[in-house]
């Protein structure tokens, strides 16, 4: 070990317990999010796609390859999706107007709309578990700092 490197502390019963409950708060978020968006018609990662489209920050374009890379998944994946989601008419696929080969994706009306009532739903729950998961995630990071001290 190089002298100057500290080693990582060690893992105690109550880190365990802490990340124990915000992977726990998480979870129980994300299985209300997939709920909401099968109950609207539409399939967890449709939702997502037209959440990271509608969420990208302004200097991101919504090509296929920023979509792939937002969500985590391989680019064939990525358009796969698109085609599910072009098909029940919720985005559009268009050409890039600078590079013809770029593939540029919008969000339709109908998406709109259905990402709005999904945002809705979304906001309303972590109202509700938003202060669960703030504490959750506070704990494991006032142990880290208390174990820096």
């Amino acid at each position: 070990m190089p002298p100057h490197s500290t080693a990582p502390a060690p893992v105690s019963a109550d880190d365990y317990r802490a990340l124990a409950e915000f992977r726990y708060q998480i979870r129980c978020f994300l299985s209300f999010s997939e709920r909401a968006a099968r109950e609207a018609g539409i399939e967890p990662q449709q939702h997502q796609l037209l959440l990271v489209i509608k969420g990208l920050p302004p200097e991101q374009r919504p090509t296929i390859g920023t979509l792939a890379a937002r969500l985590c998944v391989a680019h064939h994946s990525a358009v796969a999706l698109v085609d599910r989601l072009v098909a029940a008419e919720l985005v559009a696929r268009d050409r890039g107007v600078e590079d013809r080969r770029e593939v540029v994706v919008s969000i339709t009306r109908r998406g709109e709309q259905l990402l709005a009532s999904l945002s809705v739903l979304h906001k309303a729950q972590l109202q509700s578990v938003g202060p669960l998961l703030r504490d959750a995630l506070g704990a494991i990071l006032d142990q880290r700092a208390s174990a820096v001290l």
